[in-house]
């Protein structure tokens, strides 16, 4: 009990610091995201590598997850919401992002193409531009085609919801179709269409990466947090239900004792 009241002290720290850092950037990557299909949706007549489907059914997944345990179902719950969207072992190459996450896949058959759990330890916007630009290349290669992000939003202390996200290819076609003034306002590019795409698009990827870093390391500590305050409360309940036992126990002993003295000094009587 005191081992994880302790740890749940810890993960209460590193949460308010998680957490604050998660409020702060989580508005720039939605207006980032929300920008980017505004843009894309006024596009029409455009066939840029980053819009089209290159015919490769290999998916890239980018998977966060954490480098420790005793988090309850914080890992788990990514791996199984990327079971929940049809990704399957053969069909996948993941960028593993979280020691946990890496043991966990390689165990259920899925190729590992890289792992940098270490990132996840102090992300950094760096190393988002790092994955995002390795992940776009197997892409624009023919090497896979379609990329994915696995994580972790971080609602609040006590609420982590998993999700996966499709990055690339980005269907335009749904996004016009949301957007009620696509047709009536076009977008133009300056100079060309292409090398606008070339520099927004790596942009947006980095952006929406590292916004899962951030979010992934609130929800691992909140759910940590969670879950050692409910072992916490477990150790409790148990000793005070082994405390119980033991004094029922003891006094039984006791009076087991006494009945036996009493009928001693009977006897002899």
């Amino acid at each position: 009990m005191q081992i994880t009241k302790a740890m749940k002290l810890v993960s209460t720290v590193k949460l308010q610091h998680a957490k604050q850092k998660a409020e702060s950037t989580k508005p720039y990557f939605n207006m980032m995201y929300s920008t980017v299909c505004s843009i894309l949706a006024k596009t029409s007549n455009i066939t840029h590598p980053y819009l089209v489907e290159n015919g490769n059914p290999k998916k890239m997944v980018i998977t966060i997850t954490s480098n420790k345990g005793l988090a309850g179902g914080y890992n788990n719950n990514v791996i199984k919401e990327m079971a929940a969207q049809g990704l399957k072992a053969e069909d996948c190459e993941i960028y593993a992002i979280g020691r946990k996450g890496y043991e966990a896949l390689g165990r259920k058959g899925y190729h590992i193409f890289k792992n940098e759990s270490d990132i996840i330890n102090e992300p950094l916007y760096s190393d988002a531009i790092n994955v995002s630009k390795e992940v776009l290349k197997q892409y624009v290669d023919g090497e896979v085609g379609e990329i994915y992000l696995a994580y972790t939003e971080f609602k609040n202390t006590v609420s982590q919801i998993p999700h996966v996200m499709k990055l690339l290819p980005i269907d335009v076609s749904a996004l016009e179709a949301q957007a009620e003034d696509a047709a009536k306002t076009l977008m133009e590019y300056e100079p060309e269409a292409e090398e606008a795409l070339n520099e927004i698009v790596p942009k947006y990827m980095t952006s929406l990466i590292f916004g899962g870093f951030i979010e992934a390391v609130a929800s691992e500590n909140g759910a940590r947090m969670q879950a050692m305050d409910n072992a916490t409360n477990n150790a409790e309940e148990m000793i005070a239900d082994l405390s119980l036992k033991y004094n029922r126990a003891r006094q039984n002993s006791i009076t087991q004792e006494l009945t036996e003295i009493v009928a001693g000094a009977s006897a002899i009587e």
